[in-house]
């Protein structure tokens, strides 16, 4: 099912100082860039971690052993 790139009209109640401050870190022009971006950073760290925790599952369940400088094995 294609979806739109036409935005929905929804409203919330934010903090005016939240957005403003989340405005000039995420160097928007709008109101609306600040929350679209603000979202996809959001997803982007979130997938980011998703990626984190799988490859150190992977890491950890392929039984490697690491050795320190001094070839003692880390606990």
């Amino acid at each position: 099912m294609p979806t739109s790139r036409r935005p929905g009209l929804k409203q919330f109640r934010l903090d005016p100082r939240k957005l403003k401050r989340a405005k000039r870190l995420l160097g928007a022009s709008t109101e609306d860039e600040t929350l679209d971006r603000a979202l996809d950073e959001v997803i982007t760290e979130h997938e980011r971690n998703r990626r984190v925790l799988e490859a150190n599952q992977r890491f950890l369940s392929s039984g490697i052993r690491i050795r320190d400088a001094f070839d003692r094995v880390a606990q």
